[in-house]
């Protein structure tokens, strides 16, 4: 495979991974912009402007949008993060130039008021669904609790009333300035012709011009707060705890991803053998969310409001556990094998390649090859992963439940 990389004279990035004996082609823009990255008055409004994207240019509506993907077979779609608006497909590799330049086309999206006010209804929708999925709800509202004050605490949907009150100009205004050249990288990988490539970006991006763009970088250790919602229509209780991580820039996020596994893993992990195997909760997982400059682990627990406090018991003497005993070579390798399969197998498509590729370059400035990735996750030790849990302490968290209006 080789790699490849392109700066625009207005700062857009291209960056390539050629693989000439893949069957596909992927192609992403990454624009570096997410929730972090918004006000209160206009949260929510990266995610809403990833929806109008789809909605047309000046020159394509909806539908021919939707057509011009259809006709080409394209696997395509995007989705928004407190950091990032990814959009990307993946093709046969003699529509890639098309494809690439339907994209580089709606990037520059005509942000119709008609379509704005409709779309309102349908993000309004989507936050409805999403706070009646408590498995959602309860991560969002922990992370918000988590950061406090803190910009990573907006809501990646934001709320209703901040949809509500949102104007189509506000969002043409924070378009001009997140959605600049220079704020965005474009990235391709699978077989495809890198100079060709180029071109087609270059002439469809060229004239796109630069905005000043900043980004607030400060870490958090969290607010620590504990909070419950009871809700009518819920039966089981369902916790979320934030501890404070490591960034994605941080080299120890090799052995936070590790120890997510030995703790929260879905199979094999401490809490699948004392909480899920028992019956003593139905779900116990934990998660490892590494941001621009700062991060966090996020677990998720569901069980009875009265085995609650029992969960939470064991939840606490895991934590204590492993800052007193540390993890165990046999643990430390489990873990290492699952996260090279997954990360092998995700990267055998152009596709799956795609994510890291753009990310990598997003966050570190650097192109990490496939094996570069094993090779960190193999290098992991049992002193690296024990230092690690000594310094974040995970036995210091926030905690948000949301259950049953009347527990007991």
């Amino acid at each position: 495979m080789q790699f490849e990389q392109k700066k625009l004279s207005n700062g857009l990035v291209l960056i390539g991974e050629v693989n000439p004996s893949a069957k596909s082609a992927a192609v992403g823009f990454f624009v570096r912009t997410g929730s972090r990255d918004e006000t209160p008055e206009i949260n929510g409004v990266s995610h809403f402007l990833e929806h109008m994207l789809f909605k047309g240019t000046d020159s394509l509506s909806a539908l021919e949008v939707n057509e011009a993907f259809d006709r080409r077979g394209a696997q395509f779609n995007a989705f928004t993060s407190e950091e990032n608006t990814v959009y990307y497909a993946s093709v046969l590799p003699e529509y890639l130039e098309d494809i690439t330049e339907l994209w580089a086309g709606l990037m520059r999206p005509a942000l119709r008021d008609d379509d704005f006010a409709m779309e309102k209804n349908v993000v309004k929708e989507e936050i409805a669904m999403y706070e009646d999925t408590p498995t959602f709800d309860v991560v969002d509202r922990c992370r918000t609790l988590h950061y406090g004050a803190h910009p990573c605490g907006n809501s990646v949907l934001g709320t209703a009333a901040s949809i509500d009150s949102m104007t189509a100009a506000q969002m043409r205004q924070y378009f001009a300035k997140r959605y600049a050249p220079n704020n965005i990288i474009v990235a391709c990988s699978g077989n495809f012709d890198w100079d060709r490539f180029c071109a087609t970006v270059q002439r469809r991006c060229e004239s796109w011009q630069p905005q000043p763009v900043d980004r607030l970088l400060t870490d958090f250790e969290g607010t620590r707060a504990t909070e419950r919602l009871g809700k009518p229509n819920l039966n089981r209780e369902h916790i979320c705890l934030v501890h404070a991580g490591v960034s994605a820039q941080d080299p120890r996020r090799f052995a936070a991803s590790l120890l997510t596994l030995i703790v929260g893993d879905d199979f094999g992990s401490r809490f699948y053998w004392d909480l899920v195997d028992k019956a003593i909760a139905e779900a116990a997982s934990m998660h490892f969310g590494p941001l621009d400059g700062t991060g966090i682990f996020y677990n998720y627990l569901r069980c009875s409001s009265a085995g609650a406090p029992r969960v939470m018991e064991i939840v606490k003497g895991i934590f204590q556990d492993l800052l007193r005993d540390g993890v165990s070579e046999e643990e430390l390798t489990k873990a290492r094998n699952k996260v090279l399969s997954a990360l092998v197998i995700k990267n055998e498509l152009p596709m799956g390649r795609l994510v890291d590729l753009g990310f990598n370059w997003m966050y570190l400035g650097q192109y990490r090859s496939v094996e570069e990735d094993v090779e960190a996750a193999k290098a992991v030790t049992v002193k690296e992963v024990n230092s690690l849990i000594r310094e974040l302490d995970l036995s210091r968290f926030t905690q948000y439940s949301l259950g049953p209006v009347s527990q007991g």
